[in-house]
């Protein structure tokens, strides 16, 4: 029977790689980033046979021609390798991702979008750049919406992992996973709504979603510009709380939250917290270490990473 070793959630931000010396923050991108190196010698010490990425993508490998709520890797998978992200064929567990899908679709209640030719962005890629670094352990990738609404709810998402984990569960050869969640925490990004776009910057980012699945690097110098542009939007408190909750082993909480609430509260960046919070349902909810927390404007985001560990849990619930 598999087995779920760790979960970790962690930020991303391009950023990191394209502006780290114009990055005035510097001991708090040192912070955030010494937090990821932790977080990967935690999985490393953890042994995982293959490694769960739930995160989101960034209108590189998915394109309004088509947007699944969820997408699981199930063959190949090949990384877009935008702003020094990883580049290229990445190892993926068939077998295992295979069996998830089946096991999911079979079980009657998700009709899962699959990909047997996946392209994912740094909304993946970034986790592996950092967090696998120097891992020889295969992933299943699995994409969730958080950027062209209409979104999956985060109920939706949060039912959906349970369905996951039971999955895993099910698994019948011995197997130890590690779950991450790529993304948050707070932050804003200049993308409409594809469905009202205003003005000629967010009429052209429509345009890039909607025609770049064969040629995205044409659209990406401008639409780079447009990002760092963007004055940061950052919610410390929203963050905090949120954090508070992992801590707490009270992340089921979010499962009430609303999209509308999330852009509010903390920005559209923020909807990216589906994955964190389906990352720790996987995890049935266990309470959370907090690596780090820091509020980077250069990068326009709430930068924060927490580890959830069966091990150190169970340990606390004995003492």
């Amino acid at each position: 029977m598999a087995t779920i070793v760790l979960g970790v959630g962690a930020s991303h931000s391009t950023l990191m790689n394209t502006h780290w010396e114009q990055t005035t923050h510097k001991a708090e991108a040192g912070r955030f980033r010494d937090a990821l190196y932790t977080a990967r010698e935690r999985i490393a010490a953890a042994a995982p046979d293959v490694v769960l990425i739930l995160g989101s993508n960034h209108f590189r490998g998915f394109w309004l021609d088509l947007i699944p709520a969820f997408t699981l890797g199930v063959g190949e998978c090949i990384s877009s390798g935008e702003s020094g992200t990883p580049k290229g064929p990445q190892a993926v567990d068939v077998e295992f991702a295979r069996h998830l899908a089946n096991a999911l679709i079979e079980g009657g209640r998700f009709d899962l979008a699959y990909s047997a030719r996946m392209q994912i962005d740094h909304g993946q890629s970034h986790a592996i750049q950092y967090l696998l670094d120097g891992l020889d352990v295969p992933i299943v990738p699995l994409v969730v919406n958080v950027f062209a609404p209409p979104l999956p709810t985060f109920r939706r998402c949060a039912e959906l992992a349970g369905a996951i984990r039971a999955a895993i569960e099910g698994f019948g050869p011995d197997k130890r996973v590690a779950v991450i969640a790529s993304g948050g925490l707070s932050h804003r990004l200049p993308w409409p709504d594809w469905r009202d776009p205003h003005g000629e910057d967010e009429d052209f980012m429509v345009r890039a979603w909607l025609d770049g699945r064969e040629n995205w690097s044409d659209y990406d110098m401008r639409r780079r510009e447009i990002i760092r542009a963007a004055e940061a939007a950052i919610t410390p408190e929203f963050d905090d709380h949120l954090l508070d909750l992992f801590a707490a082993g009270k992340a089921s909480e979010l499962a009430e939250y609303t999209t509308e609430y999330v852009e509010r509260a903390a920005g559209n960046g923020a909807q990216e917290l589906r994955t964190w919070l389906m990352m720790a349902a996987i995890l049935d909810y266990i309470p959370a270490e907090r690596l780090a927390y820091e509020a980077i404007p250069e990068w326009l985001t709430g930068m924060g990473v927490a580890i959830l560990d069966p091990d150190s849990s169970s340990r606390r619930t004995r003492s």
